[in-house]
């Protein structure tokens, strides 16, 4: 069983069945899952919802965190509101590499409406596989990112 952290996941409607397929996956693979929710399928379910009960989970923690609705991008614009978060929508296993590799992202979000399960599965293992490269390059502009976010939140 890998214990060093968490994954919580959450989606909306749209992504609720993926969401299913996902947990499973990681499961199967020895990682802790936490479902987030919804727990059973509703098509009034808001994404908004579920992205706070992630966000909120891993905020400050090793924990990581994936986010499924429609395009994803709901998802991702609700993730990128919480300090300390940063989500990205990935479309396939290259920009899941990119966004873990260069940009650290603890949260990854997935277009339910718009790749496969096959596709979803690859860019999970992708996403969740890599390591931040630590390159100085991309330490800097993380860096720049976190001060950003420090003078929006103290202004």
């Amino acid at each position: 069983m890998k214990t060093e952290s968490r994954i919580y996941i959450g989606s909306d409607h749209a992504g609720f069945y993926l969401k299913g397929i996902i947990c499973e996956l990681l499961k199967s693979q020895g990682y802790t899952v936490v479902d987030a929710g919804p727990l059973s399928y509703d098509p009034n379910d808001d994404y908004p919802d579920y992205a706070k009960r992630v966000c909120t989970e891993i905020i400050g923690t090793d924990n990581k965190g994936i986010l499924i609705c429609g395009s994803g991008q709901g998802m991702d614009r609700v993730a990128n509101k919480f300090p300390g978060i940063y989500a990205s929508v990935c479309w396939n296993t290259e920009s899941a590499r990119i966004a873990k590799e260069h940009g650290d992202v603890n949260v990854l979000c997935l277009a339910g409406r718009m790749i496969n399960q096959d596709e979803a599965k690859s860019i999970v293992k992708t996403w969740i596989e890599c390591r931040f490269s630590e390159e100085e390059r991309h330490v800097r502009r993380i860096r720049k990112i976190k001060e950003v976010e420090e003078e929006q939140t103290t202004a």
